[in-house]
């Protein structure tokens, strides 16, 4: 199953806007017609999320969770969806799933812009030291 992309939040041009909105739409028919078809679901779930439609991103994020419940990157976007929705305790409960699940991609998630809302919190700083000491050390 494909990562999330990460990308820097930029403001969009009026054609990105334009081009992004038919691909929702496109994928908004899709997935009508075929409502667990993952990838599809995943890349309207980001897209939402570059649109600033943090809510319709949430809900798709949520639902993926239900179709891929031991997916550490489902987990992982769900928690980028409670943090730009401030939904920071579920955003907690949906990373420690996601590690717990397997995600392991700590410099990414330090720097995720998505989890800005979250690594102000001090259970963000017990999760990074958690994770530190169990790295293995590189030589």
């Amino acid at each position: 199953m494909p990562k999330k992309i990460n990308r820097p939040r930029k403001k969009l041009t009026r054609q990105e806007i334009k081009n992004l909105d038919l691909e929702i739409l496109f994928l908004e028919g899709i997935v009508r017609r075929d409502p667990g078809y993952i990838e599809a679901l995943q890349i309207l779930g980001d897209n939402y999320t570059r649109r600033g439609l943090y809510i319709e991103g949430l809900k798709i994020d949520q639902r993926l969770s239900r179709l891929r419940p031991d997916d550490s990157f489902v987990h992982y976007n769900l928690a980028c969806s409670y943090s730009l929705t401030g939904q920071i305790e579920l955003a907690f409960q949906a990373l420690h799933a996601a590690i717990s699940f397997g995600y392991r991609d700590f410099k990414a998630m330090d720097n995720d812009p998505d989890l800005n809302n979250v690594r102000q919190h001090t259970e963000y700083k017990r999760i990074r030291a958690k994770m530190r000491g169990s790295q293995p050390k590189t030589p």
